[in-house]
């Protein structure tokens, strides 16, 4: 009876007191002061193009290769792997916490090359990582957590977005240095070793070792020299993003050639690298990171470290990628393949790149675009301001972010030309790089002035 009388009470006061009744069946939010956040800017340009009608619509915003029909490629190389990996019928027990040793093992080959004195006298350690982005992360964690110098890493100017919040959510202190000139759409070279003169001592240095992301701008071999000279003089700690290697210029030991100097040079750099792009496997998330140490014993006590770092992350990484890669790096057969392969990717980008080019040339643009063939890898900083970006958008339907980046891969032999007619259209008598729009008395409207920021060096009158 007592229960049955405490039943009604509570019904009566959910009655009598709407608001009590509430409270006694529904809580507080937990999440009420959670703010919506910004949507991805990448992201949001994909979901953008999903939702365009128009056929001739282009996304050059994702950074995934498509072959000249516009569609995701499948390296045969990995096809003749999974196929190798499934005849053996393995297990799918954990790996070890750095991950599959002949996959590592192979990883530290390619980026410091089959002779190396660094793997010879087993001062690398080299773990694997949930892919580029994880391995950034482990690294910024050991930096945030063992690094003895400033907890500054200076990032070049622009970088790859997600550099910064991955630091800076690691507990470092983010800053930068001049990298991309937007006057001539290449390398601020004189800028860069000014800044990099200024960087205190043991600073932390973020070097893309090629096909800079976002703006495919390297550094030529002697500025690559200076850099590392410069660098050495300062005592920074150089930590390569490499997540191109052989994608960018279609050579392997070529775009690799900036971490081997710079080892050479006596940088014990700490290293990032990346098989999405190069490999095609986006989605199975393969990496590694690689910290280079002073010798064998410090690096067991640096492999001791990163095991304790990963383990509470995500304890061990993935296998299927890490096979697959292995297996392909470790067959002479298969390598020879991939690298056939990866150098024809390459080239299709860098045929785009020389098509395009030409393009807005017969277009009739009077507009130097001499910087789409002399950059590099992926993608292509075009020099376009916000506003024509929308115009491209709005006009035309192609969708890219809103710095003028481009993806060269979703560039195709049947839509180049009609890229090179949209941008054509948008930039003539326009805003473009650094320069102003001006209207010049007594000249045909259709006429535009273009006048230097900082002068009037290049005045120019365009139809």
């Amino acid at each position: 009876m007592a229960l049955l009388k405490s039943h009604k009470v509570i019904y009566c006061l959910g009655n009598i007191s709407p608001s009590l009744g509430t409270l006694s069946t529904r809580h507080s939010s937990w999440w009420a002061g959670v703010q919506m956040g910004p949507p991805d800017p990448i992201l949001g340009v994909s979901e953008a193009f999903k939702k365009d009608t128009n056929p001739k619509k282009m996304n050059l915003g994702v950074g995934a290769y498509r072959d000249d029909q516009g569609k995701p490629f499948v390296l045969s190389c990995v096809r003749k792997a999974e196929s190798i990996i499934a005849a053996k019928q393995m297990d799918k027990e954990y790996l070890p916490i750095t991950g599959l040793g002949d996959f590592t093992k192979a990883c530290a080959k390619l980026a410091f090359g089959a002779d190396n004195e660094v793997m010879k006298s087993g001062r690398n350690v080299t773990v694997q990582t949930i892919s580029g982005t994880g391995s950034l992360r482990i690294g910024a964690n050991f930096l945030s957590r063992f690094h003895g110098g400033p907890r500054d890493v200076y990032l070049p100017k622009p970088s790859w977005g997600n550099h910064t919040p991955i630091f800076r959510d690691a507990g470092m202190q983010l800053k930068g240095y001049r990298y991309y000139d937007p006057a001539t759409c290449g390398f601020d070279f004189n800028g860069a070793l000014e800044d990099i003169n200024n960087m205190p001592d043991k600073s932390v240095i973020m070097l893309h070792a090629c096909a800079h992301n976002p703006t495919g701008v390297d550094p030529k071999m002697e500025q690559w020299k200076e850099i590392a000279s410069v660098v050495k003089q300062k005592n920074l700690l150089v930590f390569f993003d490499m997540a191109y290697q052989g994608f960018a210029s279609g050579d392997i030991d070529r775009d690799a050639w900036a971490v081997r100097h710079f080892i050479e040079e006596g940088h014990n750099i700490v290293l990032s690298q990346s098989f999405a792009k190069n490999m095609g496997l986006y989605g199975e998330r393969v990496g590694g990171f690689t910290v280079v140490c002073n010798d064998a014993e410090e690096a067991k006590r640096v492999e001791s470290q990163l095991k304790i770092l990963i383990r509470p992350i995500y304890s061990n990484p993935p296998m299927n990628g890490a096979r697959i890669a292995s297996t392909i790096l470790n067959t002479p057969d298969l390598n020879s393949q991939w690298l056939e392969e990866v150098h024809g990717m390459a080239n299709r980008i860098i045929m785009m790149r020389e098509k395009l080019a030409a393009g807005l040339k017969k277009e009739g643009s009077s507009h130097n675009w001499q910087h789409v063939i002399d950059q590099i890898g992926m993608f292509c900083f075009t020099g376009l301001k916000p506003e024509q970006v929308e115009r491209l958008t709005k006009e035309f339907s192609v969708y890219m972010t809103k710095d003028g980046r481009i993806s060269m891969a979703g560039v195709t032999s049947g839509n180049v030309g009609y890229l090179a007619e949209a941008i054509h259209t948008v930039t003539k008598c326009a805003v473009f790089a650094n320069c102003l729009l001006l209207q010049i008395p007594g000249v045909h409207r259709s006429g535009c002035m273009r006048i230097r920021h900082h002068g009037f060096a290049r005045i120019k009158v365009e139809p």
